[in-house]
């Protein structure tokens, strides 16, 4: 039994309007006292009859007010919540009053706390705009109607030049965004029907395509800060899982690619070579092999350097060709390889290279795909060379963020340094 100078109204359950509770409720908190005591306990504990209690149990009789108010008091408050529902217990503390109507002022005062508490102001945002997103979007006067979605000039420029954070210089991925964009939104109409789609597209790249078309109506104030608000809240961008790759490359896998390529397609060996020797992509040893020029002269013109296009080292057994692509997301200034290797440059420059066919190629035969090389060589180079002088060679020039003092100095020394690459990877070839 409670303790007698125990004052209830101290208590959670002083709180509880019993009256407001239904007979189902009533007989729920009931049964929940019985489980928890016992049948022969809760009659001693409620003050009642065997016979009493029994009949509040199956309906025939229906409960006082003052037994329910007894049962409370053997029940902690997670109990009462577990047993009763939702609107019976907004009931019961009086924020729903007898006839039904609420009680306007409590309900305020709490969504008021939403202010102070980040967990209930988050719940309650959700839930706006889960149930009441066209009325939010009435209320904050969020008007786009009639605006139609069109892939045009100026939003690929936007996507170069103004998107916020990394613009799109790819190529292939602004073809990407442009087929997608085609595909699923070109000549749309901006609508929750269509923001709907876009959230719940099987092919999550579609909302950042939305979300930088937003961001390009916003830029050019077709649309103001209410829809731009709302939309990107409601359109949330691609998740980016950030996570650890495993590459399992070995050097045997290596040599036993380099050896059928050798022996089958020698001008597929001459990239795989270049790709090994200079840790550069396959994308830029497939330019350097279309547009091969070692007699041009030219001049770097941020470092007034005068250079020939190509640079014989034939004592050291290495060249190194000036490619020039450093505006790229994917740069590549310099490419170094052997001698050796440009021999088979020569053998086939100017043929064009399908990157594509090539890649069907490699599939078929099982062999070791153009990306490791890179991922190889790099592994390979830093065993032999600094990482500083690696990077330049590799042309990670994000990583680098050398000035153009620097640059020379970084050129010279990866022409002192490559050949011990050059030897460490003619002992693991030869």
């Amino acid at each position: 039994m409670l303790n007698s100078a125990l004052n209830p109204k101290s208590e959670w359950f002083g709180r509880v309007n019993v009256d407001a509770l239904s007979g189902e409720v009533r007989r729920t908190i009931l049964e929940r006292v019985k489980l928890k005591l016992g049948f022969n306990e809760a009659v001693r504990a409620l003050g009642i009859a065997k016979g009493s209690l029994h009949n509040y149990l199956t309906g025939k009789r229906i409960i006082p007010s003052s037994v329910i108010s007894r049962a409370l008091q053997y029940l902690n408050e997670y109990e009462f919540n577990e047993v009763v529902s939702g609107f019976d217990r907004l009931k019961a503390l009086g924020i729903i009053k007898e006839d039904g109507s609420v009680d306007y002022p409590l309900i305020l005062q709490a969504i008021a706390l939403a202010s102070r508490d980040e967990y209930l102001k988050h719940a309650l945002l959700k839930f706006v705009v889960s149930n009441f997103k066209e009325d939010l979007r009435k209320m904050l006067d969020v008007s786009y109607a009639g605006l139609k979605m069109h892939w045009d000039k100026g939003f690929e420029e936007f996507l170069v030049t103004r998107k916020k954070r990394r613009q799109i210089k790819d190529p292939e991925t602004m073809a990407y965004y442009r087929n997608l964009f085609m595909k699923h939104l070109e000549g749309k109409e901006i609508s929750e029907e269509l923001v709907d789609y876009v959230i719940n597209c099987e092919n999550k790249w579609l909302r950042n395509i939305f979300r930088h078309y937003v961001q390009y109506l916003y830029f050019r104030r077709i649309i103001g800060p209410e829809v731009f608000g709302w939309i990107m809240e409601v359109v949330p961008s691609r998740n980016y899982r950030m996570d650890v790759r495993p590459y399992p490359i070995s050097i045997e896998d290596v040599i036993k690619t380099l050896d059928f390529l050798k022996k089958n397609h020698e001008k597929y060996y001459a990239l795989y070579r270049l790709m090994l020797e200079g840790g550069i992509r396959l994308s830029h040893a497939i330019m350097l092999m279309e547009t091969f020029k070692p007699d041009e002269v030219l001049e770097i013109p941020r470092i007034g350097l005068v250079t020939n296009r190509l640079v014989r080292f034939d004592d050291r057994n290495f060249c190194r060709y000036y490619l020039g692509v450093g505006e790229e997301v994917k740069p590549c200034e310099w490419a170094y390889f052997s001698i050796e290797t440009l021999r088979l440059i020569e053998k086939y420059k100017g043929t064009r290279i399908s990157g594509k066919v090539l890649s069907k190629y490699i599939r078929k035969h099982d062999l070791l795909s153009p990306k490791y090389m890179r991922k190889i060589a790099w592994r390979l180079m830093i065993q032999t060379i600094s990482r500083e002088v690696a990077r330049f060679i590799q042309s990670r020039f994000g990583e680098l963020k050398i000035s153009e003092l620097r640059y020379e100095d970084l050129l010279s020394e990866a022409d002192q340094h490559y050949p011990s690459y050059i030897t460490l990877l003619g002992s693991y070839l030869s």
